[in-house]
């Protein structure tokens, strides 16, 4: 990938790194080496593949590296009201999310810290906690690890190993002819059937005791069980910390413990893998004090920029060249905050740039003006600022106004602004940047609540203050660059957005429409430099989409003294 200039270099992580039963063929992408699958009832299935037999719920089947295992589910159920299990499924279900203290969400997966084996989930239709044995490997014993928490060991490593001929199997280091069965361990038989070794196994009984009180009975058992305990204790001792029956306290972010007559137990949130992709407009984050990475929306984001043109929260894009005093959102549910914008003509004829932002907050009030002066109630305030209510600091390029409800302005005191807001704003907003709810048909829904079919009969609505701050009585629509010169400068001036500098980000953002209002803000530029609003846009969504642009591309364009700072 060209990033910053350089070539960065990420190595792919192969699905499976253990597999001791590789083939000679890659995945699609010529990356990975494919673990050998296996056949069962007339089937192929990948490795990996887990799936319950269709007429014995209880049957759990797995297939890894070549060897099908099947387990009988052993049921465990920490509650003292089950309901019975559904059509389909194998274990009862308990009404409520918890064990040992621990409350989970729909979705969510927890283990036991007694048993890493047993695994509850929670559903619609309450909690169910399971056991299964552990897969059959192709690896010997003495070729296995077992990482810290989990239940299973897996092979330590990966092989490429030649098939065995016909319809023969290879478990471990020995090969067994089609149709024999073998002893793989004391407790376990395995089938050869169509090159896949076909294991039986079955799962130890889940335990609820500490692992201080667990042991083997004799020598060759190959289940662990509880030792007896018969002291009714009253209290836990955790540490130098005394924690009385049925109380309950937080060990760690992912692992919850409650005292029961005496013993520790605990029970510890399971994740979801940390790179799984989240649905548009989400990111993955971890939240203070819980234990998951999770699937949050981010903030609203409503951008205007060059001679004006705006990009809603929800995504809408249009332009407007009025020259008032105009309400770009607000709350206008509880009336929490108001920002407002003017803008000038600049001595041209047709166009328009943002000139002035003000926000409102009650009786707080914040105005951003050109060369990036800010003032506070009214006065004047030097950088950086900061009250209970807004945080304002400032860069080479831009102005970064913070408040204490989470919303945040971009200002470059020329011509480009941005504003974020949490998604708790959702369906409260109204304005130029539009009502902010995931619906983009419907911004243009005027301040009197009707929709307009233009940008001009919506934009004009939400004008504000008295007809002075105007300079022009009407705005102007559908002009025309066609009779401006220096047109082959325009297009060169615009024609990075195109370029290797945003390659990076060509794929997931199409530069085409910022080309277009790039190409219209530099038909009648004062400065010459009006290219650089639309650079910046498309920069600062780039990188809100998690791509970074060349970094020196203010300095290669001329815009390093002239357009906002992207984050």
């Amino acid at each position: 990938m060209f990033q910053r200039g350089q070539v960065e270099c990420t190595k792919n992580k192969c699905p499976e790194d253990d597999c001791f039963m590789q083939t000679n063929r890659t995945d699609p992408k010529g990356c990975c080496k494919i673990c050998r699958g296996c056949f069962y009832q007339g089937r192929h299935y990948e490795s990996g593949t887990e799936w319950r037999d269709p007429i014995n719920p209880c049957m759990l089947i797995t297939c890894k590296a070549g060897v099908i295992t099947e387990s009988n589910t052993r049921c465990y159920t920490p509650c003292s009201n089950p309901l019975p299990a559904l059509p389909g499924e194998c274990c009862p279900r308990c009404p409520d999310c918890r064990l040992n203290g621990l409350q989970f969400a729909i979705g969510g997966t927890v283990k036991s810290s007694e048993d890493s084996c047993v695994k509850c989930t929670c559903q619609n239709s309450g909690m169910t906690c399971s056991k299964n044995a552990c897969p059959v490997l192709q690896c010997s014993p003495s070729m296995t690890i077992l990482d810290e928490g989990a239940c299973c060991p897996r092979c330590n490593g990966a092989r490429e190993l030649l098939p065995p001929p016909g319809k023969s199997c290879l478990l471990g280091t020995s090969v067994q002819k089609a149709g024999a069965t073998v002893k793989y361990d004391k407790d376990t038989y395995c089938l050869c059937m169509n090159s896949t070794s076909i294991c039986a196994r079955d799962t130890c009984p889940p335990l609820n005791c500490p692992k201080d009180r667990q042991h083997y009975p004799t020598s060759d058992s190959r289940c662990p069980q509880c030792q007896s305990f018969y002291e009714n204790r009253t209290v836990c001792f955790v540490g130098d910390k005394v924690f009385r029956n049925g109380e309950t306290w937080q060990e760690s972010e992912c692992k919850t413990c409650s005292c029961f007559r005496g013993e520790v137990k605990c029970a510890i949130e399971q994740c979801h893998q940390s790179n799984a992709r989240c649905p548009q407009n989400m990111t993955l984050q971890k939240e203070p004090g819980s234990c998951c990475h999770k699937c949050i929306e981010e903030d609203g984001v409503c951008t205007v920029y060059g001679d004006p043109h705006y990009k809603t929260f929800d995504g809408r894009s249009f332009s407007f060249q009025g020259l008032c005093k105009y309400q770009l959102t607000g709350d206008c549910q509880d009336q929490s905050f108001f920002i407002r914008v003017t803008n000038d003509g600049r001595s041209t004829k047709t166009s328009a740039w943002t000139k002035t932002v003000s926000i409102r907050m009650g009786k707080l009030k914040v105005n951003l003006g050109d060369k990036m002066r800010v003032k506070v109630n009214g006065e004047r305030v030097p950088l950086p600022f900061e009250n209970y209510f807004v945080n304002v600091t400032k860069t080479a390029y831009s102005v970064l106004v913070q408040t204490n409800l989470g919303i945040k302005v971009v200002w470059d005191g020329n011509s480009f602004l941005e504003v974020s807001v949490p998604s708790s704003y959702k369906n409260r907003l109204c304005g130029l940047c539009g009502n902010y709810n995931s619906n983009p048909k419907d911004d243009f829904k005027t301040r009197s609540g009707r929709m307009a079919f233009d940008e001009t009969s919506f934009a004009t609505s939400w004008q504000v203050g008295s007809r002075k701050a105007c300079q022009r009585s009407e705005p102007v629509t559908g002009s025309s660059c066609s009779n401006f010169r220096y047109r082959k400068m325009r297009e060169k001036l615009c024609k990075p957005l195109k370029s290797r500098m945003f390659s990076a980000c060509h794929e997931q953002l199409h530069p085409d429409s910022y080309i277009k209002s790039c190409l219209r803000d530099m038909c009648e530029c004062p400065s010459k430099k009006c290219y650089c609003s639309s650079l910046t846009a498309y920069a600062r969504e780039c990188q809100r989409l998690g791509i970074l642009p060349y970094s020196d591309w203010r300095t290669l364009t001329g815009c390093s003294t002239n357009s906002s700072q992207y984050y």
